[in-house]
């Protein structure tokens, strides 16, 4: 089986440099558009810490400490990747090396956990979404946004495409997919729309 998590690190470790500044599919294009809905579903929530899972360069993080003051923690596994981050010097923000299976947080500690355009290179999705379950507090939201497809298409991806690519990629559903994901996680499913192509936002609340 392959190491996805290997993969990943090495895909966006050589990617970090010129991840911001290269706009198209392969790159930041649709982690952009995920970030900027996040966003703009985050501007009327109330919140005080905030933990990013896939944070990447820190572009979320950079539009959200930029409309609200808050404790945000940004964690990747690309060491490259959180380097930019750190570079940026976002007031509020802490960033992080780890994985979204093993997050080195103590219980019930954040108000919102979010995760953009990172899902699908996760290779047991259903660990990181109890992990996002236990570091949340009681109502916490967690916001997931990514790209994907179900049907024939999602299984030729899952079981051919990914398996011959070397970019971390391996899996991959709709958002009904991931709203069942959320359920079986423990989460209260508050929200779920398509927001570009095959890039959807779901919500989940912890109960």
């Amino acid at each position: 089986m392959k190491d996805y998590e290997a993969l990943s690190k090495k895909h966006f470790d050589a990617q970090a440099a010129e991840y911001d500044a290269r706009d198209t599919y392969y790159y930041s294009q649709n982690g952009k558009i995920s970030c900027r809905d996040i966003a703009r579903r985050l501007k009327a929530v109330p919140y005080e810490n905030l933990l990013d899972v896939g944070c990447g360069t820190g572009f979320l993080i950079d539009l959200l400490a930029k409309e609200k003051k808050a404790a945000y923690t940004g964690l990747d596994l690309s060491e490259e990747m959180v380097k930019v981050a750190r570079e940026k010097q976002i007031n509020g923000a802490e960033f992080i090396t780890g994985s979204s299976e093993r997050l080195p947080f103590s219980d019930a500690g954040f108000d919102v956990v979010t995760c953009s355009q990172s899902f699908h290179h996760y290779p047991h999705p259903e660990k990181a979404m109890q992990e996002a379950y236990r570091v949340l507090k009681k109502g916490g939201l967690y916001i997931l946004s990514d790209t994907g497809i179900g049907g024939i298409g999602g299984w030729v991806d899952n079981h051919i495409l990914f398996k011959l690519m070397n970019s971390g990629d391996c899996h991959t559903t709709n958002r009904q997919g991931i709203a069942r994901q959320m359920e079986s996680a423990g989460f209260h499913v508050i929200g779920s729309e398509k927001i570009h192509r095959f890039v959807y936002t779901v919500i989940g609340q912890k109960q």
